[in-house]
């Protein structure tokens, strides 16, 4: 078990239990401008208050013990009955300017809050919520800056009975983190707009979807571009128009070519029905032309791509069958092609490749080892993640930082989405709505939502070595609109993901957009 039983030191609970903490006691005498005891080794486990530690509150739910990281012991909270405490650690004597306290983390989840902090440093608070990792431990980030020589780190728990928290393997030293992109793909905004969506702000105030994402903090959209759809959306025509609103709202763009008339994923990579027939060969120029043609219609009316992907979630290839990972030869030539034509238009237009299946270490170091071996060019490494089907935040978090490290790449989540509710405002069923598909600590509400948006922006933005740009939420305005279903070829197709879109039933935009703020 991974949580701790300690039975004894919760019948010693102080009779605070339960307080607020709302004051911290006076600073302790070994202040120093180091942080001491950060893996917690100094006083071997069931140290009441770890060495270079202070607590507060109910500090009976704070001790050292067995398990640690990298080391032999960890920090705890944990107690029976319900619990708030503070365990933490005064600096002084530093240097002004930028740091980053660094940790490694597990909590079984159900607290009210459990969180890292960076406090007293002079200016604003800095926090990062634990995420829900029972297994696993995930590495995550605080950054701040000093302006006061002073900081103080603390580790704080207001949970319930039973709940508890592990901390390892703190750091504090200088640099900064943060993340670039916050994005959202809005592909099916043109449609549904033309369908009749109406799209509000948190207040209720009818407005431009564009304009309500961009003052909730998005700076980034992504757009798909289908060859030649049959219902005529996210097509060169719509792309170009949308392109035109982003870039007016000051954000950037990024364009995702499917490479065909419909949805192209892990399981469907079907050629465009202009292409049926065509060679290896011409299917080189298509790809070639058909990027060139979009990018530089995007360039031509002062809308160029900040970044574009070469295919979508291409696990298995792209074009089937000529452009399978049956022949990677080929495939290396398509998408060579595709990133020429980027290029051609834009040197600084930035090239990504994109799969899915975010927390499958094997499956994504044999792609894109192979996308080496076989010389394919890429800027950047774009994986889809979503809870529920990848692997567990952990999984991710691993597979993120090998990535970005085994091919000396930045690295951003294309994909990343999560259910604010379970039933369905169409009649099409969701495709994620039993409590039982919902992962462990996230619930289906705007709060859940939020939380697990904000787990997946830690992860990345730990990512080492400043390698982790960032994040897009798919997909952002996709609510259920008659008309605008999933499918491209039937009007009366429904839409099996209104329930994680950011904008709720009553199509205001939700208080989980919040996560568009995070650093």
């Amino acid at each position: 078990m991974f949580h701790p039983r300690r039975t004894l030191r919760a019948l010693l609970l102080p009779l605070t239990a339960g307080l607020a903490l709302t004051a911290l006691p006076a600073q302790t005498a070994q202040a120093a401008s180091t942080l001491t005891n950060g893996g917690f080794e100094t006083d071997g486990a069931g140290a009441a208050t770890p060495g270079g530690w202070s607590e507060y509150g109910d500090t009976g739910a704070s001790f050292s013990e067995s398990g640690g990281h990298a080391g032999s012991y960890r920090l705890t909270h944990w107690a029976s009955t319900a619990y708030k405490v503070e365990t933490y650690q005064y600096l002084s004597g530093l240097t002004n300017g930028s740091y980053k306290l660094s940790a490694w983390v597990r909590s079984g989840g159900g607290q009210n809050s459990a969180y890292l902090a960076l406090k007293n440093c002079g200016g604003t608070e800095q926090r990062t919520d634990l995420p829900v990792s029972a297994s696993g431990w995930i590495h995550v980030v605080v950054p701040v800056t000093v302006t006061t020589n002073q900081c103080t780190i603390s580790v704080t728990s207001d949970a319930n009975a039973g709940n508890w928290i592990n901390v390892d393997d703190l750091t504090f030293a200088s640099g900064t983190s943060g993340l670039t992109v916050k994005g959202a793909d809005i592909s099916s905004l043109p449609k549904s707009e033309a369908k009749g969506g109406v799209y509000k702000s948190g207040s209720g105030t009818t407005g431009d979807a564009v304009t309500i994402l961009k003052n909730a903090g998005m700076n980034y959209a992504r757009v798909k571009v289908w060859v030649n759809p049959a219902d005529g959306y996210n097509n060169k025509t719509r792309v170009l128009a949308l392109a035109k609103r982003v870039k007016a709202a000051g954000q950037k763009l990024l364009v995702d070519f499917h490479y065909s008339d419909t949805w192209a994923d892990p399981g469907a990579q079907s050629k465009p029905a202009a292409w049926a027939g065509h060679s290896y060969s011409q299917l080189k120029t298509d790809v070639y032309n058909h990027t060139y043609d979009v990018l530089n219609a995007l360039k031509a009316q002062g809308t160029t791509a900040d970044m574009v992907q070469v295919g979508n979630e291409i696990n298995g290839g792209m074009l089937w069958s000529e452009g399978s990972t049956d022949n990677w030869s080929q495939l290396a030539g398509l998408l060579n092609s595709g990133y020429d034509a980027v290029k051609a238009v834009s040197s600084s237009t930035t090239v990504a490749l994109h799969l899915a299946k975010g927390g499958d270490l094997s499956g994504t170091r044999w792609w894109f080892d192979s996308a080496v071996a076989n010389g394919v060019k890429f800027d950047v490494i774009g994986l889809s993640y979503y809870g529920y089907w990848h692997g567990t935040l952990a999984d991710f978090q691993t597979t993120l930082d090998d990535a970005a490290s085994r091919y000396a790449k930045p690295v951003y989540v294309a994909e990343t989405a999560y259910p604010f509710r379970l039933d369905s405002e169409d009649t099409t069923e969701n495709i994620i709505n039993l409590t039982d598909e919902l992962v462990s600590g996230y619930p289906a509400t705007a709060a859940g939502q939020l939380a697990w948006m904000n787990a997946v922006a830690n992860i990345v933005e730990a990512v080492p070595n400043g390698r982790g740009l960032g994040l897009f939420y798919w997909e952002a305005t996709w609510t259920a609109v008659t008309g605008n279903g999933w499918d491209p070829t039937d009007a009366s197709s429904g839409n099996g993901w209104e329930n994680q879109a950011l904008f709720g039933y009553d199509d205001k935009a939700l208080s989980s957009m919040a996560w568009f703020s995070h650093r």
